[in-house]
């Protein structure tokens, strides 16, 4: 709690003009807390390294790809002198060196946008977080002022009451 209070005094300096406590929950009630990541725009490439992540990390994927690999040893296998790559695979080698080499970069554009989509997000839920707590020790000062007032009034009660009986 101590800390959020830091923060906030450090806010209200940020602040040029002065605000009472109220005004800077209304401004944290009233404030615009995250955009949605709908409205977000992507470049063709970056959706493009999206849909390549999405499915290089599918079991369609894995089956495919095996599918690939096992047909191409097999024909290859059966065709023997005839064949386009015989047994050692050499082209076979190749092709999956190639599938790797441009795979990679693309599934580690794709993970570094969606770790800044969760930078953002974690950002979001600690300024939500923060603003709940302020606003929960806001609430907290006021019911303990009306206790406080409640308190004040059953004592003039008690007093009113015991001058009637006397």
């Amino acid at each position: 709690m101590k800390a959020n209070r830091k923060l906030l005094t450090e806010v209200l300096k940020d602040i040029q003009h002065d605000m009472s406590d109220e005004e800077v929950l209304n401004l944290l009630a009233d404030s615009k807390i995250s955009e949605s990541p709908a409205t977000e725009k992507y470049t063709l490439g970056q959706r493009a390294a999206d849909a390549i992540a999405r499915f290089a990390g599918s079991w369609a994927f894995i089956f495919a790809f095996t599918g690939v690999l096992i047909l191409w040893m097999v024909i290859n296998t059966i065709l023997a002198s005839n064949a386009f790559d015989p047994y050692p695979f050499i082209l076979l080698n190749l092709v999956l060196s190639c599938v790797a080499a441009i795979q990679a970069p693309l599934i580690m554009m794709s993970q570094n946008r969606q770790e800044q989509k969760d930078r953002r997000r974690a950002e979001n839920d600690y300024k939500v977080n923060l603003k709940t707590e302020i606003m929960i020790e806001d609430l907290y000062d006021k019911v303990n002022a009306i206790l406080a007032k409640q308190s004040v009034l059953e004592k003039k009660l008690q007093e009113q009451e015991e001058q009637t009986k006397s």
